[in-house]
């Protein structure tokens, strides 16, 4: 047994397995941040069935970054639960259900290679799979760029820190890496910021 954040939490290994097919039930929760006189999120109830989305909406400080890192598992909530598919969220499955997510942060991060090997961010050259990396480039409208307008195509370098990428060519980036993997939950924060309209409708 372990209390944090005066939760507390019954598992014998960290490694139990989590899936998700049915929903997400965020059950009563609230959290406070330290030396916070009232909850940032305060008896918060809600249903997020598979396949579905979902939309955040509010005004700074609401709650919504706070929300969607509860329901990453980056903080635990001080009242109520998460549950996924009737499983209480803990630390005996929380990196199995990171597993399961695909988060793309408004602000992308891009290594000095190639758009293929950002796509694939942390694999190893043998790993990559080059099929699925065009697969997710076009689902993320990315694709026709690349072969286009690129001379090198997948293979062109994106700079230090992405410099020669339009701030919509990032994020595009980062939709696909999240796409790579497979994920059952996508998370995006202000993920398409940067992009235009009809852009982000075909995204």
């Amino acid at each position: 047994k372990e209390i944090k954040n005066n939760v507390q939490y019954t598992y014998k290994s960290s490694n139990n397995f989590l899936d998700f097919n049915k929903k997400i039930f965020v059950d009563n929760v609230s959290f406070s941040y330290p030396e916070s006189k009232s909850p940032v999120i305060n008896n918060l109830t809600l249903n997020i069935e598979a396949k579905t989305s979902v939309a955040f909406v509010g005004t700074t400080g609401s709650g919504k970054s706070t929300t969607t890192d509860l329901l990453l598992g980056l903080l635990e909530p001080q009242k109520g639960s998460i549950k996924v598919d009737g499983i209480k969220l803990s630390q005996s499955n929380i990196k199995s259900w990171q597993k399961l997510i695909g988060y793309v942060p408004q602000s992308i991060f891009l290594a000095d290679d190639s758009i293929a090997k950002n796509i694939a961010l942390g694999c190893k050259e043998y790993e990559i799979d080059y099929e699925r990396i065009e697969f997710v480039a076009k689902l993320a409208n990315l694709h026709e760029f690349i072969e286009e307008d690129l001379i090198s195509g997948y293979s062109t370098k994106v700079g230090e820190a992405g410099v020669k990428l339009s701030g919509g060519q990032r994020q595009r980036i980062g939709i696909a890496r999240a796409l790579y993997r497979g994920p059952k939950i996508l998370i995006f924060d202000e993920a398409t910021s940067s992009l235009d309209n009809l852009t982000e409708q075909t995204v």
